[in-house]
């Protein structure tokens, strides 16, 4: 009997074989390919990757779904790894054999997709690209552009150090349980370096936070404790502008005054 999802972990597995073709197709998998699948449930994405490559790595943090995958692991002669963990403390830059050289997979639970992208961003150095199925509100905010309701502090930090692109939408009924909301698969790739200059990451991340902390306040009101409205002119930003209305790189040159 198979385990029941489990609602505080955010379970909802996989099931419907025509989304997980379509995410093996995505993944494109190659023998030598270094792949380490998050949460892996109950295998409905690990067993097609394993038919691909020489070794899978697999981070499951729920026990009784970790000892199934350990079970499958013996069967496979060391060619899949469990690594029973918490993603979230997981630290994935220990897999790659290089810089760039890990791919990253996996329906990420709704409850920890943003704190687990931004888990994932501290090791973009290692990651090539990742194949990830997230809420499809968290989707939209990760492409979406200054001026839009779904842009915010998400969009800003991603969009600094990667690429991404959304591949195609699932619905509730390719899972069970089904959730009451959407699905999209994303493919996102991290850069080799910031797509515009960034002198302190930390003061960046900050000033990011703050502005849409407050993001229905004009960028004088919201960033008054770290800048003066004469320094954010100086940047070339209307200080009565809301957060939203900004390019990212705005952002990094607003960082640069504090």
């Amino acid at each position: 009997m198979r385990p029941p999802p489990r609602k505080q972990l955010g379970q909802h597995f996989l099931h419907d074989p025509a989304v997980i073709d379509q995410i093996i197709r995505e993944v494109a998998p190659e023998p030598r390919d270094r792949i380490v699948e998050i949460g892996g449930g109950l295998g409905a994405l690990t067993r097609p990757l394993l038919e691909h490559v020489e070794e899978l790595h697999v981070v499951e943090i729920d026990a009784r779904l970790a000892d199934e995958l350990e079970q499958r692991a013996r069967a496979s002669g060391g060619r899949l790894v469990v690594h029973h963990a918490d993603a979230l403390k997981f630290d994935f830059s220990g897999l790659s054999s290089g810089p760039g050289t890990l791919r990253v997979v996996g329906n990420l639970p709704y409850n920890i997709s943003t704190p687990l992208l931004f888990h994932l961003l501290g090791h973009r150095a290692a990651i090539v690209d990742m194949v990830i199925m997230v809420q499809k509100e968290v989707a939209k905010r990760i492409v979406s552009p200054p001026g839009s309701k779904d842009y915010g502090r998400l969009t800003v930090m991603l969009s600094a150090w990667m690429d991404a692109e959304t591949c195609f939408d699932v619905g509730p009924g390719a899972f069970n349980p089904p959730p009451r909301v959407w699905s999209t698969v994303l493919h996102a790739r991290p850069r080799g370096c910031a797509r515009f200059a960034i002198d302190d990451q930390q003061r960046f991340a900050d000033l990011v936070r703050l502005a849409f902390s407050m993001r229905r306040k004009t960028l004088r009101r919201s960033l008054a404790s770290l800048l003066t409205r004469e320094q954010i002119e100086s940047a070339g930003v209307d200080p009565t502008a809301r957060p939203e209305t900004l390019e990212p790189a705005q952002f990094a040159a607003l960082a640069r005054l504090i």
